[in-house]
């Protein structure tokens, strides 16, 4: 059931529903309909049962969702019960930022090495993340078993870092730098454009804020 290809809004969604879910267990909820799910996580009802229906039958009509079996269900779809390390390559601004937060809300993943060309701070430790070369990379990445790395390095230098991580045995890579990265087709990933982002969101807000949903609330 885990491998079953949904659509890739549906999947994006998963991880809001496993947040809130878990909300409710804390608040001693045990069951929820689509409706109070949708009120919460602003997405409507008729697409959280769409979402569901992949899985087959996760509720019953009349009575709505069992909070504890479904968090029992995302949590191995989501693979919560296995911790996944993960290496960020680029420690500047953004990356220290990134090392503060270090997923502190999502218990399975983890940065666990980091690597940057600033003597300043290779070989230290850094909110308890070591900084390695970059030189090492390769070499740390191997040994450690790290598949997915957060890029926050120069733009310029995007392409060859990511040729390393390649060459690393990386099979994910979440991008935040404005290059489009050249990858085999093994290697998955991800942009993280924050520029773009907001300028999209101030051309929404300024042209449509009155008529459209929300991205949680499209389909």
């Amino acid at each position: 059931m885990a491998e079953q290809r949904i659509p890739r809004a549906t999947a994006k969604r998963l991880p809001i529903y496993y947040r809130y879910l878990n909300i409710l267990l804390d608040a001693d909820k045990t069951r929820v309909s689509s409706t109070q799910l949708s009120e919460a996580v602003k997405v409507d009802s008729a697409t959280i049962r769409r979402d569901f229906s992949y899985f087959g039958a996760l509720g019953k009509r009349g009575y709505g969702y069992d909070v504890a079996k479904l968090i029992e269900f995302f949590k191995k779809i989501l693979n919560q019960d296995q911790l996944t390390n993960v290496a960020l390559v680029g420690v500047g601004n953004l990356g220290h930022a990134l090392l503060n937060f270090n997923f502190h809300q999502n218990s399975n993943v983890r940065i666990s090495a980091a690597f940057d060309v600033n003597d300043n701070i290779v070989n230290t430790v850094q909110s308890g993340v070591p900084i390695y070369p970059l030189s090492e990379m390769g070499r740390q990445l191997q040994d450690q078993q790290i598949s997915i790395a957060i890029v926050t390095v120069p733009e310029r230098t995007a392409q060859d870092v990511t040729e390393q991580l390649v060459k690393a045995g990386i099979k994910g890579i979440l991008n935040f730098t404005p290059r489009r990265l050249s990858v085999p087709d093994s290697v998955r990933v991800q942009n993280v454009d924050l520029t773009n982002e907001l300028q999209t969101l101030i051309y929404f807000i300024d042209h449509y804020a009155e008529i459209l949903p929300t991205e949680g609330e499209q389909g």
